[in-house]
C-alpha cells in the first residue's frame, strides 16, 4: 500500500475515533521529537515541540502508530508516558 491510497492527494484529513487527522501529523511528530531531543534547541524551542507531541498524542494512538513503533528515546518516552 502507498501513502496515495490512505489519502490521495487531494484528501488532507482523514476521521478515526471520532478525531481528525490531518496528513502530515505523523510526520510533524517526528520532526518535532527531535527538536526535543536535540540538545542545542533553546527552552522555547524545546517546550514548543514537547507541546506539539503531546498535543499529536490522541491522533497518533488512533492511527495505531504506538501499536507498531516504539519510542527509542528513554527521556521522550518517559515524558510521552506521562502524558498518555
Amino acid at each position: 500500500m502507498k501513502a496515495e491510497d490512505i489519502l490521495p492527494d487531494h484528501i488532507n484529513t482523514t476521521t478515526i475515533d471520532g478525531l481528525t487527522i490531518r496528513k502530515g501529523t505523523v510526520a510533524a511528530f517526528v520532526v518535532n521529537a527531535k527538536t526535543y531531543l536535540q540538545p542545542d534547541s533553546s527552552a522555547d524551542e524545546r517546550a514548543n515541540a514537547k507541546a506539539a507531541v503531546v498535543e499529536a498524542l490522541p491522533a497518533l494512538k488512533a492511527l495505531g502508530i504506538f501499536d507498531v513503533f516504539a519510542i527509542a528515546d528513554t527521556g521522550l518516552r518517559d515524558m510521552l508516558a506521562k502524558h498518555q
